[in-house]
């Protein structure tokens, strides 16, 4: 069973998405933590109230990997990817996820992270350190993230920075505006995001239409595109700003920050 309390600015997307459940499910479950606006009918979460799902951690992570897994070999659009682990909380008070790294390994690539309180697995790949969270996971030898303590000393491989490559991108917009993505927040057709198949969540990028001299910044937001011979999907607006609305398809340069 797992129990979740509604933080302030927890939308009902990424609890949903956090506790390995669905909107009707959760709604059917936890009537007493469920509100209705009066001004526009629109559904919330109340803020404190305690919900609960019957939902096992391993099963979670289970059908997430299963899931990626699939993903790879279906021609689709850019999905969201279950993030069981976003509930390895740390129940107390939550730091900011600009502090510097605490302390480095021999390794200029590889960091020693000191767990501190408020911190998620989820929250050091994504929003901190941009890597995968399998990855963290694996180095450390971690199979549940709620057995994180405070002041554990974790290592994080940073990713390489590499140099600049083509790409084939496409783009996506409306009929994806206002939906999860892969990182659990809302996708915006005319925010600077893109989505990428293998790059961890977080990463920015620069991208580049040589056609035109238009160069424009995004960060990785969403996977995919799962159509063979496409490399990225760009939001509406990125794909405006660099002029390949009318096509469809072009290829650009990428570079990442």
């Amino acid at each position: 069973m797992f129990e979740y309390q509604v933080q302030k600015g927890d939308t009902i997307a990424q609890v949903t998405r956090q506790l390995g459940t669905n909107w009707e499910s959760l709604r059917k479950s936890n009537p007493e933590a469920i509100g209705r606006s009066r001004k526009n009918g629109n559904w919330f979460l109340k803020e404190g109230a305690t919900v609960n799902v019957d939902n096992s951690f391993k099963k979670s992570l289970q059908q997430a990997e299963q899931q990626r897994k699939s993903d790879t070999s279906e021609t689709s659009v850019p999905i969201s990817i279950p993030q069981p682990w976003n509930n390895a909380l740390l129940m107390a008070d939550a730091v900011s996820e600009d502090s510097e790294p605490e302390q480095k390994a021999t390794d200029p690539l590889v960091i020693e992270h000191t767990i501190q309180a408020g911190e998620t697995l989820w929250g050091l790949a994504v929003k901190k350190y941009h890597v995968h969270v399998n990855d963290i996971m694996k180095d450390n030898g971690i199979t549940d993230p709620t057995t994180l303590q405070i002041g554990q000393i974790i290592k994080i491989h940073l990713p390489e920075k590499t140099g600049e490559e083509q790409v084939v991108a496409s783009w996506y917009g409306q009929d994806f505006h206002g939906k999860p993505m892969a990182n659990g927040d809302i996708y915006d057709m005319y925010g600077a995001t893109i989505a990428h198949k293998e790059i961890p969540l977080g990463t920015k990028v620069e991208l580049k239409n040589k056609d035109t001299g238009e160069k424009v910044q995004a960060v990785v937001t969403d996977r995919g595109p799962y159509i063979e011979g496409r490399d990225v999907d760009l939001s509406y607006g990125l794909a405006k700003k660099l002029s390949l609305v009318d096509q469809g398809v072009g290829s650009l340069v990428m570079r990442i920050l």
